[in-house]
């Protein structure tokens, strides 16, 4: 029995606990491989309940494009561009803690993640029209995963948004969420996810929704390829965490994809 237990491993890190750096439009504890770049492209089509005069929102569109590097195998870095607001974003994510398995488990995943983003849509305010401290926001997050088993995977993450500046009065500054997201396999190559994150009480929980995602995961020929459908339109963390409008019961449904590509 001895010789047995030797033969265990110390410490083996678990992998794939998702499939690609997003559980569905949120970020997931994954990051790009050392020395790769992840090309990404996010799509929103319009809300499904705009009618056929607008063909269920498909003559509608947001686009957000990122590219993402792995400096090495615990930090990833990266930039994107989005049409909501004409945002530009620079990102960094680092893996403080890796899940592991064998004599010394580690029972958890645990990363941050840091965005800055400017909003170079040209603003009605004259005072901050041509600014550029005023444009700035900032999103940081915890993730804290676990793989429970090869067909299901789970993360809480808490959220830190800051806007430099606000429009009204009664806006705040700081807002904090908390967010929960799961992946269940359901074949080889594919898995169904589910992602919400909850605004906690003040302002901006009153004006807006908390965002509810629902996508299906997929390996396809080199590349994984979500499909999804949310309440939320903005395809950056900020946008969707903070500003999302959209209410499931009424009908607020966007339809939209991911295709992320390694090189």
């Amino acid at each position: 029995m001895d010789l047995l237990n030797d033969s265990i491993p110390e410490n083996s890190p678990v992998k794939l606990t998702f499939k690609t750096t997003r559980i569905v439009i949120g970020q997931s504890i994954e990051n790009v491989p050392k020395k790769n770049i992840l090309f990404s492209v996010g799509h929103h089509f319009g809300k499904i309940n705009s009618g056929p005069s607008e063909f269920f929102g498909l003559t509608f569109s947001t686009v957000r494009i990122a590219f993402d590097y792995g400096l090495t195998s615990r930090l990833t870095t990266g930039v994107g561009i989005s049409t909501y607001q004409k945002n530009l974003e620079g990102s960094v994510k680092y893996l403080l803690l890796r899940q592991t398995t064998g004599k010394k488990e580690t029972p958890i995943s645990l990363s941050y993640f840091g965005v800055i983003y400017v909003t170079t849509i040209k603003w009605s305010d004259s005072l901050t029209a041509h600014q550029f401290v005023p444009k700035l926001s900032y999103c940081n997050q915890l993730l804290l995963a676990r793989k429970f088993n090869r067909l299901f995977s789970f993360q809480l993450t808490g959220t830190y948004i800051h806007y430099n500046y606000v429009q009204k009065v009664n806006d705040q500054n700081n807002i904090f969420a908390i967010g929960a997201g799961e992946s269940f396999k359901i074949t080889p190559h594919a898995s169904f996810n589910l992602e919400y994150h909850y605004l906690l009480p003040g302002q901006v929980a009153n004006d807006f929704s908390n965002s509810l995602s629902l996508g299906l995961d997929m390996d396809v020929g080199g590349h994984d390829f979500q499909l999804f459908i949310t309440n939320s339109l903005p395809l950056i963390d900020r946008g969707f965490i903070a500003e999302t409008q959209g209410k499931w019961g009424k009908g607020d449904i966007y339809f939209g994809f991911n295709i992320f590509r390694y090189f």
